[in-house]
């Protein structure tokens, strides 16, 4: 689960989802189309993130934030509570409250499986050595914060990193691979080894014994984001109140704006006739595959004219606007360097799909309030209908 951690446990997060045809006008939300349920009953032979087993046994999580139902479908639990899930659909999960036997959906990133390392605040799942470097060098952490993160060289293996600093490289992050025992132990170094990776974590907080500090707290995080709500990928124009212009471009506006009056969201309103919009649903249906964390998700749309692109809000706006601010213009030049690489790693994602964006630029590239940015409008210069557009796309060609 990565940043999803205890230290926000105090917090009660809570999460919403929409329930189907809650409009006055009895709008129809038509599933996303890369959703895909999956139920786990004793003959499952899948498992949800965290499970090791497939087979007869029962797939038990633990809910790392408080949440609270608004629809009848779903399920409220508090932190600490266990739970059995009966079938995995996209970030939605049906399961069944072990204290109370009420069954219904939960935010499948609000959880974790019973006893796994998902639960300890110090493990971060799925993150890369570049990723564990931006975190751990990011406001508010302190010398000998770190993290226990999955081996990106190794499969099944484990690598410390480290907050540190020196005269020379200021504040830097070092990394060591955590080796394992044939009898199943963990070690840094051979003179001290250890049954768990919860032994070696209070080993090194009581001393460096060899690494660059001893280790302090574990790697500060943000509150995971919700997931989107289940089944709404078309959704109605009367989900949204659009709330302040953010820009405007030759084909549109861009707009802040609150979805069911609990969800912040960017919003991208087209121009009538600036594309079609069965090229454009089609378009849509593919770029909602894209998924990654550099990489602006694409949450739904409104298909009438004129259309609507629901996308995750990005606090810190354009990168092109961000680097004019007072803000932008102090980054370091390691930073500014960072952030090219950030977006080659999500041009890269889209290189391996097979895919163009057609229209990477500053203004494309989009800026979150922790200084990740985030590629934007990918496949979008495809099929909007301009002739303007063609023709300066095609002088560019040789």
């Amino acid at each position: 689960m990565g940043c999803v951690k205890s230290k926000f446990l105090r917090d009660g997060g809570k999460v919403s989802k929409t329930e189907p045809n809650t409009s006055p006008h009895n709008p129809l939300y038509v599933p996303d189309p890369t959703s895909s349920g999956k139920r786990w009953p004793d003959s499952s032979n899948g498992n949800p993130p965290g499970s090791t087993e497939a087979g007869s046994e029962e797939i038990t999580v633990v809910a790392l934030y408080d949440y609270e139902a608004i629809h009848h479908e779903d399920l409220s639990f508090q932190t600490g509570d266990q739970m059995v899930v009966l079938e995995e659909s996209g970030e939605w999960w049906r399961a069944r409250s072990l204290a109370t036997r009420k069954e219904g959906y939960i935010p499948s990133n609000y959880v974790a499986r019973v006893n796994s390392l998902e639960t300890e605040e110090w493990f971060f799942k799925g993150i890369s050595r570049k990723d564990a470097e931006r975190q751990l060098l990011a406001p508010g952490n302190v010398l000998g914060s770190f993290m226990i993160r999955d081996s990106e060289t190794t499969k099944g293996s484990y690598s410390l990193s480290v907050r540190d600093y020196d005269p020379q490289h200021r504040d830097t992050v070092k990394h060591y691979k955590i080796r394992t025992l044939d009898n199943g132990g963990f070690y840094i170094s051979p003179r001290s080894t250890f049954s768990s990776l919860q032994e070696l974590v209070a080993h090194y907080k009581k001393g460096s014994d060899g690494l660059c500090q001893k280790l302090t707290v574990p790697c500060m995080s943000s509150k995971p984001q919700k997931p989107w709500e289940k089944d709404a990928w078309e959704i109605p124009r009367e989900s949204l109140k659009l709330e302040k212009k953010l820009g405007a471009g030759q084909f549109g506006e861009v707009w802040m704006a609150t979805y069911n009056k609990h969800t912040k969201v960017a919003v991208k309103t087209m121009k009538p006739g600036s594309m079609s919009v069965e090229a454009f649903l089609a378009e849509a249906n593919v770029m909602k595959t894209l998924q990654h964390d550099k990489l602006v998700k694409l949450h739904a749309v409104v298909t009438e004219e004129p259309i609507y692109i629901i996308t995750e809000f990005m606090a810190k706006g354009s990168l092109l606007d961000f680097l004019k601010s007072e803000e932008g213009s102090k980054q370091p030049l390691p930073k500014l360097i960072d952030f090219s690489a950030q977006i080659a790693e999500g041009m890269a994602f889209i290189e391996q799909r097979n895919y163009i964006h057609r229209d990477l630029r500053a203004a494309n590239i989009l800026v979150s309030v922790s200084l990740v940015c985030k590629i934007a409008d990918f496949g979008l210069a495809r099929i909007i209908e301009d002739n303007e557009y063609t023709a300066r796309e095609a002088e560019t060609q040789p």
